[in-house]
């Protein structure tokens, strides 16, 4: 489920969804808002152009929104149900952890968004099998 070669393994490790070799993004997880979205242009394996074209990763949004809502209903059912708290805190906590879990939704939401498009091909750089 998670060996090379799957979407999984691409999207949790931040690799390049075609060759799973390249990293995607430019810097590792970091809360400096300046470095989340900083993508590599091209695949440093596979040389796959990551912004297919202008504006690719506005999709990614939807995406995100879907993580979010997620998000949102597991902490507000951990924090009412689990841990018994009042509506008040419970919708603090909400708010705490999705400005906290915010850089790693938004990368993983555009690290999502590519392997919807981007297939995994085992031999993309072998020049023998290439014909």
């Amino acid at each position: 489920m998670f060996r090379k070669g799957s979407k999984l393994y691409s999207i949790f490790n931040n690799k390049c969804p075609r060759c799973n070799e390249g990293d995607f993004f430019k810097y590792k997880a970091s809360f400096n808002f300046n470095k989340i979205t900083k993508l590599h242009e091209h695949c440093s394996h596979c040389n796959l152009k990551y912004m297919m074209e202008p504006s690719f990763f506005f999709g990614a949004m939807y995406v995100n929104y879907a993580l979010a809502v997620a998000q949102f209903v597991a902490v507000f059912i951990i924090s009412k149900v689990f841990l018994q708290q009042d509506i008040l805190t419970s919708f603090i906590a909400v708010v705490v952890v999705s400005l906290l879990l915010s850089p790693i939704t938004i990368r993983l939401s555009r690290i999502i968004w590519i392997n919807i498009f981007v297939n995994y091909q085992k031999d993309i750089n072998n020049p023998q099998k290439k014909l």
